[in-house]
């Protein structure tokens, strides 16, 4: 598996993958608010994710096989399909300590947490691929990652909140494993492909961890249900293809790095919907992030 070169992503259609990786952000961003206000526990709410998401999923899978003029490429060795299977098992992991970091602290300080992903995307890139960043970018992400920080600041800890933001950067860490293997996926098998095997593989997991925790897997109502639906159909399928498409165009530690434009999100999401206040601060930090972000972005797309 190779990584991206950062500093060379093609223009036009990497101004696209960008735009699509942003809004497939903001669509995750509300999964935030879903699993706060969901009735079940935090891993069943994660089966349901990926279990409400494969009718969607496999439909997509089939009207692209018929309709594409070239038919995806098919697994065939077994090492093909521990490549499609991987990246659910990352994010099964991911959400699992993201779910719980969310019912433990805030919406909004769960996902920032969980977003510590380019930390670790770029240790990764740099320790295991040898890839190298240029100063500019460096500056971007340590930019944003301030911004994140600061986001973080002045919240009251307690030890629930403690264990919630463990869980949190847990999440971070596993999220970069997601990230790192679904792009490689993506270099052999289409997006529909990918992110059916990874609903596949994720729920399994999901389903041990919610049995394990003795949590309920059945909703009590249709508000309930419905909170699920939106769950998997607005940020799994909609927000997750919409990154993993886009990976297939931009370097993975940009789009990392872009990414953290989903914390922002969900912090107004979480201020106008379940009324966790933004202060000036917090709104500040946020400009910070984005600021970060763009640095990033100028100095990725420049060449040597």
């Amino acid at each position: 598996m190779t990584l991206a070169d950062t500093t060379t992503p093609a223009a036009a259609p990497g101004r696209a993958a960008l735009a699509v990786l942003l809004l497939g952000a903001v669509a995750v961003s509300f999964s935030g608010i879903f699993v706060k206000i969901s009735e079940l526990g935090p891993s069943a709410t994660g089966f349901h994710r990926l279990f409400l998401a494969l009718p969607l999923l496999l439909l997509w899978q089939g009207v692209e096989a018929r309709h594409q003029t070239k038919a995806p490429a098919r697994p065939q060795a077994l090492r093909d399909f521990w490549i499609l299977a991987l990246p659910g098992l990352y994010l099964a992991a991911d959400l699992v300590c993201w779910h719980w970091s969310i019912r433990l602290t805030t919406a909004a300080t769960a996902t920032l947490l969980g977003n510590t992903a380019p930390i670790f995307v770029t240790l990764i890139a740099w320790l295991v691929y040898g890839q190298r960043f240029r100063p500019g970018f460096v500056l971007g992400l340590t930019v944003a990652l301030g911004g994140v920080a600061a986001l973080i600041g002045a919240v009251h800890l307690d030890m629930t909140h403690i264990i919630g933001n463990l869980a949190g950067i847990g999440a971070g860490i596993t999220y970069a494993g997601y990230i790192i293997t679904i792009k490689a996926a993506r270099e052999r098998f289409s997006t529909a492909q990918v992110m059916t095997w990874t609903a596949v593989s994720g729920l399994v997991v999901m389903l041990i961890a919610a049995l394990v925790s003795g949590e309920s897997l059945v909703p009590m109502s249709l508000r309930g249900w419905a909170i699920l639906v939106g769950l998997a159909w607005i940020s799994q399928v909609g927000g997750q293809s919409m990154i993993a498409w886009a990976l297939r165009h931009l370097p993975v530690a940009f789009s990392s790095v872009s990414m953290l434009v989903n914390p922002v999100a969900t912090f107004f999401l979480a201020w106008f919907l379940v009324g966790e206040r933004l202060t000036p601060w917090q709104i500040l930090a946020g400009v910070v992030v984005l600021a970060g972000i763009l640095i990033a972005r100028l100095y990725s797309e420049r060449r040597g």
